[in-house]
């Protein structure tokens, strides 16, 4: 199920919205008071607000490393994965000729399911493509398996030690996808992003007068949370990981 997070210019246009409310709705309740903060108090306040901001930007940097170690972990896996591929099509060859040229079909077919796995962003074909390849995966491993039981050997243990590689690969991708961040490390930004707004409205000297300065810190917080949901998405952001090791494996084998 789609969430708000994997679409990434929704996420830009909600909080900036949000925030910039918080900043005004500050600014309000500074107004009601009807009397700035006093010089006597702006010092313990300009604490209390840049600690509240300092405390944003570790969050914000926290999870953007967490969104960017699970970009590295996704694109190691499509490599891993054409490794895999590539590596049981040449064993393959090793099977008889009846086989192996089975096991070859079989190896194309689920390449390009790969690739269509990395590059789709709709969700019905992403379930037809699911299924496709459970289907290939278990037509792989029935074709490797009954070569290697009838005539066991040490290079039949390697075909199919090759396969399980293959059948890993695709679980580690899989799981590597549905790894993001937490829903409670949103919660947590959104929230002291909203605080921190809150206090540079109340905090504010005559901002009616200068209303685009109530902009700079919203935009810019907005700015890092479109950044951190764009890498965070596999599928719904402009940084996705492409298969660049898959197609060019797809590129080198012969036509099916």
């Amino acid at each position: 199920m789609n969430t708000l997070t994997d679409k990434p210019l929704y996420v830009f246009v909600v909080s900036l919205a949000i925030l910039w409310l918080a900043a005004w709705i500050g600014a309000y309740f500074r107004k009601r008071r009807r009397q700035p903060v006093k010089d006597e108090e702006r010092q313990d306040y300009s604490v209390i607000e840049g600690a509240t901001l300092t405390l944003l930007g570790l969050i914000i940097g926290f999870s953007f490393s967490m969104a960017i170690s699970r970009y590295d972990q996704r694109k190691d896996y499509e490599e891993a994965e054409a490794n895999a591929i590539g590596t049981e099509y040449v064993r393959a060859d090793l099977l008889p000729a009846a086989d192996s040229a089975k096991v070859h079909a079989l190896l194309r077919d689920y390449l390009d399911q790969r690739i269509l796995f990395y590059n789709t962003r709709d969700n019905d074909k992403l379930r037809q493509i699911n299924a496709d390849t459970a289907q290939l995966l278990a037509n792989l491993w029935s074709a490797v398996r009954g070569p290697v039981l009838s005539q066991p050997s040490m290079l039949s243990s390697l075909i199919l030690s090759g396969m399980n590689d293959v059948l890993n690969s695709q679980g580690y991708t899989q799981a590597a996808w549905w790894n993001r961040i937490p829903r409670a490390a949103w919660a947590l930004m959104a929230a002291i992003g909203v605080c921190c707004n809150l206090l540079i409205g109340y905090g504010s000297r005559r901002i009616e007068a200068r209303p685009i300065l109530f902009v700079v810190t919203p935009l810019v917080v907005s700015i890092s949370f479109f950044l951190i949901a764009d890498i965070d998405s596999p599928r719904g952001g402009v940084i996705r990981v492409a298969p660049q090791n898959l197609v060019s494996l797809a590129k080198s084998l012969p036509p099916n």
